[in-house]
């Protein structure tokens, strides 16, 4: 039977790859690979299931209407690694709580203002 396994989307990662990627490495990304040119275009990035690629992409209105949502296992304990990493990098409006719908969720902006949304049910 068919089956769907996992998503690897392409993030706007703003006019230098580079730093995107410096940026995720804080979140506990690891560069899995990076184009060789002077001025990346791309870059791929990996964390336990998720990968995602980075993309350069000097508009900021495509990364500002990006958003993304990754299921996490152990969400306080991942919530208390960015706390302690920057407390900055959490979204003014999405610090870790219950939501309605039941899931525990707490929000961070990247650095080209992708919003990321971790959750846990």
């Amino acid at each position: 039977m068919t089956r769907l396994r996992k998503v690897c989307p392409f993030i706007p990662a703003g006019d230098d790859v580079a730093v995107t990627v410096k940026f995720y490495e804080q979140l506990g990304f690891k560069r899995q690979w990076q184009d060789s040119s002077e001025t990346p275009e791309l870059a791929l990035i990996c964390r336990d299931e998720i990968e995602l690629f980075l993309q350069r992409d000097p508009e900021p209105e495509f990364a500002e209407w990006t958003t993304l949502r990754i299921e996490v296992q152990e969400i306080a304990e991942l919530y208390r690694e960015i706390l302690n990493c920057d407390r900055t990098l959490i979204h003014p409006n999405g610090e870790l709580e219950k939501k309605p719908w039941g899931s525990t969720d707490f929000t961070i902006l990247d650095c080209n203002g992708v919003c990321i949304t971790f959750y846990e049910f």
